[in-house]
């Protein structure tokens, strides 16, 4: 949600209390009104992901399933640890009471917290990685299972001599 500054007129004159009035309406502007991930769309879903999975068009073997998993972790757990220390992007930074410097705090909270924004973004990371490693679960059983398909098939080929 990034909103412009009000447009100047030409009545309007550049005094300090048009400007901090100016400021005030951005500062205010600046707290998000709706939930921080909408607007937010993953370029692949883990939705997606899973039905992918489920069609066989998603199919991982184990070892390459599992390093997909561990380096998602990796990351949830990362930014968990991490959680509190991110959340202060999008408070209010100190900066001196002026309307620049309170045009500037509004402007830095709206940017790390709107559609676009850092927080935004990666709480919809935080989010969405958990239905990426239940598709990567998935995607390891369904080739699992077309692994297991195509041994029995080449098991029951004409003139098989059997196992070697």
């Amino acid at each position: 949600m990034t909103e412009e500054m009000p447009p100047r007129s030409a009545e309007v004159s550049p005094s300090p209390v048009n400007v901090e009035s100016s400021a005030a309406q951005w500062a205010s502007a600046a707290q998000p009104a709706e939930p921080a991930s909408a607007g937010w769309a993953p370029v692949l879903s883990g939705k997606r992901m899973t039905e992918l999975a489920k069609s066989g068009s998603f199919a991982v073997d184990e070892g390459t399933g599992d390093k997909m998993i561990s380096a998602l972790q990796g990351v949830i757990d990362s930014l968990q640890a991490r959680w509190d220390a991110l959340q202060k992007v999008g408070e209010l930074p100190m900066m001196s009471q002026s309307a620049a410097g309170r045009w500037v705090a509004g402007h830095m909270v709206a940017t790390a917290s709107d559609s676009q924004g850092l927080l935004t973004q990666l709480r919809a990371a935080r989010d969405e990685f958990p239905s990426y490693i239940e598709a990567i679960e998935l995607a390891k059983k369904t080739y699992r299972e077309r692994e297991h398909t195509a041994t029995e098939s080449f098991r029951h080929l004409p003139g098989d001599p059997g196992p070697h």
